[in-house]
């Protein structure tokens, strides 16, 4: 076991929009180092939500991104030979993460052309609150819902 817990690492703000969330995301979106290139495809894909919905676009992936992350989820756990699936609460960290990672996923599996409109599709749609994102976060859930007698394995 580690002496001490590891010193948080805090992100800048990124130059567009000054918000530490959109280089998290951008962090994650990036491929083979290209920071820059994934900062165009982020800012092309906002700029492509605002065209179709006539909408802020870093407020409608602002709402995506709440509407794709989980509050519950569920974690393995062996208690005396058998393993069971122990529904928890997410710390909201995780929670912001988790909807990074699936929203980013889940529009590199779209069958768009570019990245871009991957990602703008994503983000519409997850807004909307329908995509393979969402589908993600609900079955998250229902699996939760479905072991809460094994919530009192919690450790």
């Amino acid at each position: 076991m580690r002496k001490a817990k590891p010193k948080k690492r805090y992100v800048l703000p990124d130059p567009k929009f000054g918000d530490t969330m959109v280089t998290k995301f951008v962090n994650y979106l990036m491929e083979d180092g290209k920071k820059s290139t994934a900062y165009a495809i982020f800012y092309d894909a906002v700029q492509l939500v605002e065209e179709k919905t006539k909408e802020n676009g870093i407020e409608t992936w602002k709402k995506a991104l709440a509407n794709i992350s989980p509050s519950v989820e569920v974690k393995s756990r062996r208690v005396g030979g058998a393993t069971f699936q122990v529904p928890l609460e997410v710390r909201p960290e995780r929670k912001t993460s988790l909807g990074i990672k699936w929203m980013i996923t889940y529009a590199r599996k779209r069958g768009e052309k570019t990245m871009m409109e991957r990602l703008a599709g994503e983000i519409i749609a997850a807004s909307k609150g329908e995509g393979a994102a969402i589908k993600k976060k609900d079955d998250t859930h229902r699996m939760a819902e479905a072991n809460k007698a094994f919530s009192h394995f919690r450790f």
